[in-house]
């Protein structure tokens, strides 16, 4: 039986997702052995971080633009070529300074990569198989960061860190291949001619990457909070600024009137929180098993890896209940499951036996499956072909944004439970218990908005065609 073009290209892009993702996970373990091999204090290597995230900010918005002018296909194969030169660039570096140059490179690329790379998938598929091809494509950003630590340690541990990053070029020459054989060129349209915003770019550029400057600043312990949030409060400023901007002008960077679909406005707002709930676990849980547990890094990632084994169980079921159950009920109910698992992982203890810390992993695992794939899916529900760009320009920006939020979030929390446990040194179980319990009270909070979706929300995607003229 021949597969499915759409499905095909989904999973192409899934490898270029994967590929990203890995590769920003995979460097955060390798941090100690860079420094030394840079002669330098570990809290430095942060600028290489930093300088990946804020490139992304700056450059995912022009994404939609650089997509349509020159299309899907080219821009999507050109900015994996990129990433990996870049990645390779990132394997020779001798010098911090070096380091941060090829970081930034490489997120220029990347910016490019998984909006595009979207887009082309979007692009690809019936309204009537967007469920399965958004489970398709979502599955790297769940998986990633969860195998991303495991790899790192490995290849760090009895090779050199300098693999995290060789090991982009064979995945990106398969996929490459795979891409340019299977993507469709775009069809040329009007929209060759829509003028590049350059203001609107400056004004994005630098709002998001002082957000993302910002929220980064709040994990730092030798960083007053009042400096973190008058950066982020000028950045929002810039942004509302923006967005008043690109009402009186024709050809906005970001046509932010796509809020004005129900379906998506409430995937950009409540969503950004789901997405902060689930992107706190990869960031919280490994910690947790080694600063309370003591565990090794690698007992960590093997035990955290029964979450990525929830993930992927949980796939062939997430299509199912999406045709079943309709998103309003779906969100609610699975969102309820997602804060409950985040208070059960509050309450393992070192002593806990070890099958039952990976029941509640894999369990998690699969109820933040069913969230993100759910969040992705009704986002591009009722979209029109017209707008589809647009849309997932601003999605792809916002999910990035709440990603690195839901991290700092993370250490926020655990800042905060350290001060109210009154625990100096190294963090205890007592401050990740309370850090969890509050990440399941945001859990909770964020239901609210979802219940703001009327039954039949997104019912183009998730009921077949033939069930929709029945009704």
């Amino acid at each position: 039986m021949k597969f499915d073009k759409s499905y095909t290209v989904a999973l192409i892009v899934a490898i270029a997702f994967f590929m990203q993702g890995l590769d920003t996970t995979a460097v955060n373990t390798a941090i100690p052995a860079m420094a030394r091999s840079f002669g330098t204090d570990v809290i430095h290597l942060s600028a290489g971080v930093t300088s990946y995230l804020i490139a992304l900010a700056i450059f995912i918005p022009v994404s939609g633009w650089i997509a349509d002018r020159y299309g899907t296909k080219k821009v999507f194969c050109t900015s994996i070529i990129l990433f990996v030169f870049a990645s390779a660039l990132c394997g020779t570096s001798q010098t911090l300074n070096q380091f941060v140059a090829f970081r930034i490179f490489q997120g220029m690329a990347g910016a490019m990569m998984t909006p595009v790379g979207r887009l082309a998938a979007l692009k690809a598929t019936p309204k009537e198989k967007l469920v399965t091809t958004i489970a398709y494509i979502t599955w790297p950003a769940l998986v990633a960061p969860i195998l991303g630590p495991l790899v790192g340690g490995y290849l760090t541990t009895y090779w050199s860190w300098h693999w995290i990053f060789y090991l982009n070029i064979p995945i990106s020459i398969i996929c490459v291949i795979l891409a340019w054989k299977h993507i469709s060129d775009d069809e040329k349209g009007d929209e060759l001619k829509r003028r590049f915003d350059a203001v609107g770019f400056v004004l994005s550029g630098l709002a998001l990457a002082g957000f993302m400057f910002g929220v980064e600043l709040l994990s730092r312990k030798e960083v007053p909070y009042y400096v973190s949030l008058i950066i982020v409060l000028i950045s929002l400023g810039l942004l509302a600024f923006n967005v008043r901007y690109s009402k009186h002008i024709s050809n906005p960077l970001i046509d932010y009137s796509v809020m004005k679909i129900p379906t998506y406005k409430v995937t950009i707002f409540t969503g950004s929180l789901s997405r902060m709930v689930i992107g706190v676990a990869p960031y919280l849980v490994p910690l947790m098993f080694q600063e309370g547990f003591g565990l090794t890094p690698f007992e960590s990632g093997s035990l955290f890896l029964a979450t990525m084994a929830g993930n992927l169980a949980m796939k062939p079921a997430t299509i199912w209940v999406m045709r079943h159950y309709n998103f309003r009920t779906v969100l609610i109910a699975n969102g309820f499951l997602v804060a409950l698992f985040s208070f059960l992982t509050a309450l393992l203890l070192p002593t806990t036996p070890v099958i039952l810390i990976i029941v509640v992993m894999f369990l998690s695992g699969m109820f933040r499956s069913m969230q993100f794939s759910a969040i992705t899916t009704l986002a591009f529900a009722d979209i029109p072909k017209a707008q589809m760009t647009t849309a997932n320009t601003l999605y792809s920006t916002v999910q990035q944004m709440s990603t690195g939020m839901g991290i700092a979030m993370g250490a926020v929390f655990l800042r905060f439970s350290s001060m109210i446990n009154e625990t100096t040194g190294r963090y205890t179980v007592a401050d990740f218990r309370l850090s969890f319990i509050f990440v399941a009270l945001l859990g909770l909070i964020s239901l609210y908005g979802f219940t703001k979706l009327t039954p039949d929300a997104g019912d183009v995607v998730r009921v077949k065609k033939r069930d929709r003229n029945e009704k």
